[in-house]
């Protein structure tokens, strides 16, 4: 049970323990960073409830139960996800319309809620209603990547189960299985860069704003002996970067980390904690005070978003501070 989700112990044993001990709540909020294993982990408790098998390991795969959630067509798991950017009432009404009969099946019926963050406060209030007069039978498993903006009144009828973000070796590891032909030293990388989020890693490595963010750097420490060289470079540079439109302040978060892990060497006499040759480059090429005024110009060009500044100017202006 449970047995391939990673880096969660304490999440995993307690529900272990409660199945178990069929000491199950009636609604549970798993709450922590995206791609760290929550909807994995409301997966699998669902896939463990719903089997059949009376005694010995579940979920055991071959019982009708079993094969009705492998086949994602069991009627006892109902899944809601946001309709567009929300969860929308009339979502929260079809669920309380399902939930006042029988599961179908001899059991549990799941309720799945993914970003239940999303929900606007009708939607909330509509659903608290559920989850104060819970019927029997039904477990609702509420997933969110931030606990704050869930409503207070949802947040005191659930027990909140937090799941962490994993240690970079491990989290490299997961992205590998998932994808073999990433080196290790990518699949490292990829994992600092994403927070030791494995699913975060593996979005951003499908993305075009990976390949971006590794040509920027090429590009940044590459050798150029004249200012029109470094000029040409960073309009060419900064045309590229404005066709992210809403990845644009993630790049620019990627490049915040990059640049702090150069001066760490610098002011803790350290490996930093990055494996990338760059960092080899910058830490050769700034001193500390320089790359703490990169930092400095991030942050200015960050804020030039958020007032709806040029996107094209503020590309350009950071491009060529990064590249002096």
């Amino acid at each position: 049970m449970f047995a391939h989700i990673l880096g969660q112990t304490k999440a995993v044993t307690f529900f272990q323990r409660a199945i178990s001990s069929d000491r199950l709540s009636h609604s549970y909020l798993l709450h922590g960073p995206d791609g760290v294993g929550k909807r994995l982990l409301a997966e699998q408790i669902a896939a463990v409830l719903l089997c059949q098998r009376e005694q010995g390991e579940k979920p055991c795969g071959n019982c009708p139960g079993c094969q009705k959630y492998l086949s994602g067509n069991h009627p006892d798991l109902l899944r809601i996800t946001p309709d567009g950017p929300t969860i929308k009432i009339a979502q929260i009404r079809g669920l309380k319309q399902a939930v006042t009969y029988a599961p179908f099946e001899k059991g549990y019926r799941i309720i799945l809620i993914e970003d239940v963050h999303t929900m606007r406060r009708e939607a909330g209030n509509s659903l608290l209603k559920i989850l104060e007069e819970p019927p029997a039978q039904n477990i609702f498993l509420l997933l969110s990547a931030s606990l704050e903006v869930v409503l207070a009144t949802i947040r005191s009828r659930c027990q909140l189960i937090p799941l962490y973000s994993l240690p970079f070796d491990l989290a490299a590891r997961i992205i590998q299985q998932k994808d073999p032909e990433l080196p290790p030293d990518e699949a490292f990388m990829l994992a600092q860069l994403a927070d030791g989020s494995p699913g975060k890693a593996l979005s951003l490595n499908s993305s075009s704003l990976y390949p971006l963010y590794t040509e920027s750097l090429e590009a940044l420490l590459a050798q150029r002996r004249s200012e029109a060289e470094k000029v040409e470079a960073g309009l060419a540079l900064a045309a590229k970067w404005t066709t992210l439109k809403d990845d644009l302040p993630y790049l620019f978060h990627l490049f915040r980390i990059f640049f702090k892990d150069a001066m760490v060497p610098l002011v803790f006499d350290q490996p930093g904690t990055s494996r990338m040759l760059w960092l080899d480059k910058a830490r050769e090429r700034w001193n500390f005070r320089q790359l703490s005024a990169k930092i400095d110009n991030i942050d200015y060009a960050e804020q030039a978003l958020q007032r709806n500044c040029n996107k094209g100017l503020a590309c350009e202006v950071l491009a060529l501070q990064l590249l002096t």
